[in-house]
Formats: C-alpha cells, sequence, structure tokens
C-alpha cells in the first residue's frame, strides 16, 4: 500500500513491478479454452443462493472490494454467492447489480470491475465443496463477452472443476437477466499453508 510501482511492456503483455523490479503481477492474452459454463440459474434461484452466503454468517473477509460483506453499495460489488439449490456439491451462484460508480457516462461498467467481479465466486465454489479453507489467486483467464451495464441485474455461478494438490481450478460465469453469457472465466487457487495467528489475533478472525 502507498508504494510507487512501474507497469511496462513485457514478452507481448503487461507487468507490474514493485521495489528492484520485483514482479507483482502480470497479464498477457490467453491461448487456452475458457471452460464450459453450467446453465443459467433463474434470477430467483440466484438470489435464493444468495442468501447462503457463508460470509453472512461467517468472517471471511469483510472489507474486500469484490465479496466484503462490510462493503456499502457503490463502495464495493457485494459479489455474494452461496450454494445454488438442486446443483452438483460445490456449484454456488448469486445475483449482481453493478453501482453506477463503477460505470462510464454511457452506464458500461469498466471491464477491470467486470473482472474483479469473476475473482472471488471461485475460492465461494470451492470452500461450498470443501469446507472453509484459507487459498489466494493464482491465475485468471477471462473474457468479458457481452457489454455489462449498471443498474442491470446480472447473474454469477462458479464451480469447482478440478484439484491437484494445493492447485484449486474453478470456473466461473456472467449471464445477464435473459440469461445470455456475458462473462466467462479460468481460475487456479492456491490454498495457502497453516499459519500461526498473529499476536492478538483469536484464530479464525480473518482473511479467505
Amino acid at each position: 500500500m502507498d508504494a510507487e510501482l512501474d507497469l511496462e511492456s513485457r514478452e507481448g503483455g503487461q507487468a507490474l513491478l514493485g521495489g528492484e523490479g520485483a514482479l507483482i503481477a502480470q497479464g498477457r492474452p490467453a491461448t487456452q479454452d475458457l471452460p464450459t459454463p453450467p446453465p443459467a440459474p433463474s434470477l430467483e434461484a440466484a438470489r435464493a443462493a444468495a442468501a447462503r452466503h457463508v460470509g453472512l454468517t461467517q468472517r471471511i473477509h469483510p472489507i474486500c472490494f469484490t465479496c466484503g460483506t462490510a462493503r456499502e453499495e457503490g463502495d464495493g460489488l457485494r459479489v455474494l454467492p452461496g450454494r445454488l439449490e438442486g446443483a452438483d456439491l460445490g456449484v454456488v451462484a448469486c445475483t449482481w447489480t453493478p453501482h453506477a460508480n463503477f460505470a462510464g457516462e454511457d452506464g458500461l461498467v469498466a471491464s477491470e470491475v467486470v473482472w474483479a467481479a469473476l475473482d472471488c465466486p471461485g475460492y465461494f465454489a470451492w470452500v461450498e465443496k470443501e469446507g472453509r479453507h484459507g487459498a489466494l489467486l493464482g491465475t485468471m483467464t477471462a473474457e468479458v463477452l457481452l457489454p455489462v451495464r449498471a443498474g442491470e441485474e446480472y447473474v454469477v455461478v462458479a464451480w469447482p472443476i478440478s484439484k491437484e494438490g494445493r492447485k484449486e481450478v474453478a470456473g466461473v460465469a456472467l449471464y445477464d437477466g435473459e440469461g445470455r453469457l456475458a462473462g466467462l472465466a479460468h481460475q487456479v487457487w492456491i490454498v495457502m499453508g497453516a499459519f500461526p495467528p498473529a499476536a492478538g489475533v483469536p484464530p479464525g478472525a480473518g482473511g479467505v
């Protein structure tokens, strides 16, 4: 936080560098295929799933821009997926209505905000499948397929794909109110090791 970073072109993409040239993040055009998403649930089913979001009863990461329950509308995205009734174990869903704060004068939501909305749901798919655990996003390959407009209600769906060691692979899809696919992502999550709690912080008090 509050540190100057450098953005430079590298290997056909962009690299974000910290102090002494340390690589913080990088992005480049993808070559892999994106996963095949499940059918879009109804808005009613997605709303019901959101009411089962684990972060509503447990402290997960309340200040997260995407899934933080402590964020207000227009301050965070409030993408809060929960178990989708009648679906396979691990499939989660919710609705998302982008706030005007995240849109331009034309009412369209910035692509980086749509990417952010696709971020956290993949983690919650694995929480639903295997229970509470810590994981960090390693890579995400995504595509925004349709313009996303502020004030309209969308459906977010995420599902677990595979697991190998500490790698958890998930898919995330964004549908508009008519069931058209608006965004799609493939994610690799890295399960965190066990860390002792910080001094003065009770176990389970925070973190993804």
